[in-house]
């Protein structure tokens, strides 16, 4: 490592050093470096197979890196198991939304609350003073997430009788819920129509600022990403292929090529 990435390191909230990872043979990401900065939102984008799920899935502890480190405020995060990933601040949604689908609106998002209380099962059975005022504070904090997302209505309705566009927002929530520093959001706009992309696209910069939260954002909507990105990585078969602002990545001629091909293909 340089002593320019060191630097660059000491200053990121998350930092990628050098990830590879090699399914059977089958390099799926190659030697990948980027940081997050505090307060930013990244876009992460690429063609099919470029290796952004990969490297997602290796950011929320799905995937154990074949090489290389993934620091979080300095601290390697390797060697946490994946449930244990939203105690450092990281918190996720799904391309397939992973809700429950028989709980209610109200209680897939107290899971997301479960990441952060201290009880256990003997202090939880005997309703301690403290778990009491605990479950309290998580109530209402989950009432007020709700009333952020424009959950409220549908509260007490069970997931699966919603519409998409809802169990993304749900979810959505159900991260919000566990109080990340790093929210990744893997395909939010996917199923969205032109109409709700543009909410969403206002929605993830109001949590952005008014939540203080560094956002990950790993989309196949260039729209979406190049109008509310800070800073974009472009991937390419398991390698990055540029790095820098929306407009310096759209204009990057391997960029272009990688989406559009050349005449000489």
């Amino acid at each position: 490592m340089t002593q320019t990435e060191l630097v660059q390191g000491q200053d990121a909230l998350l930092a990628v050093r050098d990830v590879s990872v090699v399914f059977g043979g089958i390099v799926a990401l190659n030697g990948v470096s980027f940081d997050m900065r505090r307060g930013h939102i990244l876009g992460l984008i690429g063609p099919n197979g470029a290796g952004k799920t990969t490297l997602f899935n290796c950011l929320s502890r799905l995937y154990q890196p074949s090489s290389g480190d993934i620091l979080m405020e300095g601290a390697s995060i390797l060697s946490r198991p994946p449930h244990r990933i939203a105690e450092i601040g990281i918190g996720r949604t799904f391309q397939n939304v992973a809700l429950f689908p028989n709980l209610s609106v109200l209680d897939n998002v107290r899971v997301g609350t479960h990441a952060r209380t201290t009880s256990g099962v003997i202090s939880d059975a005997l309703k301690l003073g403290w778990v009491r005022r605990g479950e309290a504070a998580m109530n209402k904090k989950v009432h007020e997430i709700l009333a952020y997302l424009d959950l409220e209505d549908v509260a007490h309705t069970t997931v699966a009788g919603l519409p998409f566009g809802t169990q993304k927002r749900v979810e959505l929530a159900r991260a919000l819920a566990t109080e990340p520093k790093i929210l990744l959001l893997d395909e939010p706009a996917g199923g969205l129509n032109h109409e709700e992309v543009h909410v969403l696209g206002d929605l993830i910069r109001r949590i952005r600022s008014e939540r203080k939260m560094t956002v990950l954002l790993v989309e196949h909507h260039m729209g979406l990403v190049m109008s509310i990105a800070d800073h974009v990585v472009a991937l390419n078969f398991g390698r990055k292929l540029a790095e820098g602002t929306p407009s310096q990545v759209q204009a990057d001629p391997d960029v272009i090529r990688a989406y559009l091909g050349s005449k000489d293909q």
